[in-house]
C-alpha cells in the first residue's frame, strides 16, 4: 500500500514549475526564497528561470534585455501565451520538449565506454576547444568572462579528453539549482551536450550525459533537467534509456539571426546538404538573395547588387566547362600538372591483364581508380596481387569504362582547399578506424562508426560493407564476424574519403609553404577558382607530396571552424566583404 509521501512525490512530479508553487513549497520547507528573479550566464547567452520571475510581463521585459550576439532561454514557463502577449513580435515559444530525470529512476550504465577521460574545463586551452567544438556543431561560443560565478550558481562546463591524443571530443555543461536558487525540489540541468562529429570513439555523449547525473547525485540533488529539439530523435531515444521522462513546461526566446530556423518555419534550405546550406546561410547572413533551384541536388542560385550566380554546393558559374573537365578526367588533371611541373604518381589506363600484371610488376603497389569519379567510388588502395588488381579493375569500370592504374605511394592523405588561388583551409583525412571493445563483432563496429558519422555529416557520410571494405579487413587479418580485442585501433577502408566514412584534422596554422605552394599551382594550371587538391605527404609541416587528384566540388562544411563559406562568399560577390 502506498504512503502519503509516497503519493504525494508522485504528485509533484507531474506539476508544472511555477511561481506560485516555487513560493510555496519554499514555505512548506522553510527556506528563504530568491530576493530577485534568478538569470545565470552561461558563456553565450542567460539562463532565465522562469517559474523564479513574479509575473509574466517581468519575465518578457528581462528577455527583451538580450544582448546582440548572444542568446537568453527562459525556461519553466508555465503561461507562455502571457509572456508571448507583451512581445508577439520579438519572443516566440520555443519547439523543445523539457525532459526531467528522477535520481530515484536512473540506473548506472552496465558497459564501460573506454578511451577518454571526462574532467572540468578550466584553462584558456579548454575553452578554445569547446568553442572549436561548438562552432563545428553551429551553436555559439563560450565567453568565459561572462559566466556567472560557479559558487553564485553559475554553470560548471566539463569535457571528454580522448586519451591518446588529448583532444577535445565532446563537452558538456551543468547547473546545480540549489545553488542557484535554494531550489527546494534539488534539481539540476544539463545543455549545451555537443560531441565532434570527427569523433570514433563511442559513447561519448552517454558518458558525459551520466557523468553529470552522477556528479549531481554525489552532491544530493533529486533531479536533472534538460531541454531536447522535439523531433531530434537520436538524443530523445538516449534520453528515454536513461529514465528522462517529459516534463509540463514551455520554453521562450527572442527572436534574432541565431534562432531564425525556430521561428520562420520549414524554409527549402533546410533540405540541402551540409556543403550547400554552410554557403547559402552566409549568403544570408550578408544580405545576399538565395533562390534554392533544386535542394536534392545542392543547387541555388545567388543575387545580389545585379550579380546573379548559380551554384552547386561550391561549384558555381566563375568555373569554366573547361576546368570542369580537367578535373573530372583525371587523365587529363595528371597530364595538365606534370606540364605544370608538381610531383605525381606514375599512371596509365588499365588495358590487358598482361599489361596491367607488367605495371603492377614495375610499381609493386598500385591504385585502382575510375577515369571520372567523385566520392571514392571505384576507388582501391594498395594492390598487390594480380588477381586482386583485376577484380578492382572490374569493380571500378561499374563507374567508368575507362579506368585508372596509379602506382602507390605512402603517406597521409591531405586536402588543401583554394579558394581565389589563396589557400583557406587544410586538413588531414583518416580512413575510417573502428576501436576493439572485446565483445563487438568488427561488422557490428563499423555499422555503430557508421551511424555515427551519418548524424554528424547530415547523412552525407557512412561506410559501406562492399568490397573494398572486406578486402581492407582481411588484409589485415580479420572478417566482418571477427570480434576485435578491446582497445585495438582497425583502418577499415584504405582510402580516407569522407563519404565513405572517413574524418578531417585541421592543420591550416601547421601547412608546409612547399605544400601551400603546390595547391596554388594545380589551381592555377587547371584555372578553377575553387578546388580541393589532395596530396599524399609525409606530414603536413613537411615539404614533401605527391599528389593525388583534384576535386571541383569541395565539401566547404569539411573545414569548419576555418572560414571557408565566407572566402567562397567574398569570392563570387567581394562588394559584399564585411556586410553582416
Amino acid at each position: 500500500m502506498r504512503t502519503h509521501s509516497q503519493i504525494s512525490q508522485r504528485l509533484q512530479r507531474i506539476q508544472t514549475p511555477s511561481y506560485d508553487r516555487l513560493l510555496a513549497r519554499f514555505a512548506e520547507d522553510g527556506r528563504a526564497h530568491p530576493e530577485e528573479p534568478v538569470a545565470l550566464h552561461c558563456g553565450w547567452g542567460r539562463l532565465l528561470v522562469g517559474h523564479t520571475f513574479p509575473d509574466s510581463r517581468s519575465l518578457a521585459d528581462e528577455l527583451l534585455r538580450e544582448r546582440p550576439g548572444e542568446r537568453d532561454i527562459a525556461l519553466y514557463v508555465a503561461a507562455p501565451q502571457k509572456v508571448l502577449s507583451y512581445a508577439p513580435q520579438q519572443l516566440f515559444l520555443d519547439p523543445s520538449d523539457t525532459l526531467r530525470l528522477w535520481f530515484s529512476d536512473y540506473r548506472p550504465a552496465t558497459r564501460t565506454f573506454r578511451g577518454f577521460r571526462i574532467r572540468r574545463a578550466h584553462q584558456d586551452s579548454d575553452w578554445e576547444a569547446i568553442n572549436c567544438l561548438y562552432q563545428s556543431r553551429g551553436m555559439l561560443p563560450v565567453q568565459p568572462a561572462l559566466l556567472t560565478p560557479h559558487h553564485l550558481g553559475g554553470p560548471v562546463y566539463w569535457l571528454a579528453e580522448d586519451e591518446d591524443s588529448n583532444a577535445v571530443i565532446g563537452s558538456v555543461m551543468g547547473i546545480d539549482h540549489r545553488k542557484a536558487f535554494n531550489d527546494p525540489e534539488a534539481g539540476s540541468s544539463l545543455w549545451c551536450l555537443a560531441v565532434d562529429p570527427q569523433c570514433t570513439r563511442p559513447g561519448v555523449g552517454e558518458s558525459l550525459v551520466r557523468h553529470l547525473i552522477e556528479h549531481f547525485m554525489g552532491r544530493g540533488l533529486a533531479c536533472l533537467d534538460l531541454s531536447v529539439m522535439h523531433d531530434n530523435r537520436q538524443a530523445k531515444a538516449l534520453y528515454a534509456k536513461l529514465g528522462f521522462r517529459e516534463l509540463p513546461t514551455f520554453a521562450v526566446k527572442r527572436k534574432n539571426v541565431f534562432n531564425e530556423p525556430l521561428y520562420l518555419g520549414p524554409d527549402p534550405a533546410t533540405e540541402l546538404n551540409p556543403y550547400a546550406r554552410i554557403i547559402v546561410d552566409e549568403a544570408r547572413r550578408r544580405g545576399i538573395e538565395v533562390q534554392v533551384d533544386d535542394a536534392e541536388g545542392g543547387i541555388f542560385t545567388l543575387s545580389h547588387g545585379g550579380r546573379r550566380l548559380r551554384c552547386r554546393e561550391s561549384l558555381s558559374d566563375l568555373t569554366s566547362a573547361v576546368s570542369l573537365t580537367l578535373c573530372q578526367d583525371k587523365q587529363l588533371t595528371h597530364r595538365t600538372l606534370a606540364r605544370a611541373g608538381l610531383r605525381l604518381p606514375a599512371q596509365r589506363l588499365a588495358g590487358t591483364p598482361a599489361e596491367n600484371a607488367a605495371f603492377l610488376a614495375e610499381h609493386r603497389r598500385v591504385v585502382v581508380k575510375p577515369v571520372n569519379g567523385e566520392q571514392g567510388q571505384g576507388v582501391a588502395v594498395d594492390l598487390r596481387g594480380e588477381e586482386e588488381l583485376q577484380a578492382a579493375i572490374e569493380q571500378a569500370r561499374r563507374f567508368d569504362r575507362r579506368v585508372l592504374l596509379e602506382s602507390c605511394h605512402d603517406g597521409s592523405d591531405l586536402r588543401i582547399l583554394v579558394i581565389g588561388f589563396e589557400v583557406v583551409a587544410a586538413a588531414l583525412r583518416r580512413p575510417p578506424e573502428i576501436v576493439g571493445d572485446g565483445r563487438h563483432s568488427v561488422a557490428q563496429l563499423i555499422k555503430a562508426l557508421s551511424r555515427r558519422r551519418q548524424a554528424a555529416t547530415g547523412g552525407e557520410s557512412r561506410i559501406p560493407l562492399d568490397a573494398e571494405t572486406r578486402r581492407t579487413l582481411h588484409a589485415a587479418g580479420y572478417g566482418y564476424d571477427s570480434v576485435l580485442p578491446a582497445g585495438e585501433r582497425l583502418a577499415v577502408r584504405r582510402t580516407a574519403n569522407l563519404h565513405t566514412g572517413g574524418s578531417l584534422e585541421d592543420v591550416t596554422a601547421l601547412l608546409h609553404p612547399a605544400l601551400a605552394e603546390a595547391a596554388i599551382t594545380a589551381a592555377r594550371a587547371l584555372d578553377i577558382p575553387v578546388v580541393g587538391v589532395d596530396l599524399l605527404v609525409k606530414a603536413a609541416d613537411q615539404p614533401d607530396y605527391v599528389f593525388i587528384e583534384a576535386n571541383e566540388r569541395a565539401g566547404l562544411a569539411n573545414h569548419e571552424p576555418q572560414p571557408t563559406a565566407e572566402r567562397f562568399i567574398d569570392l563570387l560577390f567581394p562588394l559584399s566583404k564585411g556586410v553582416g
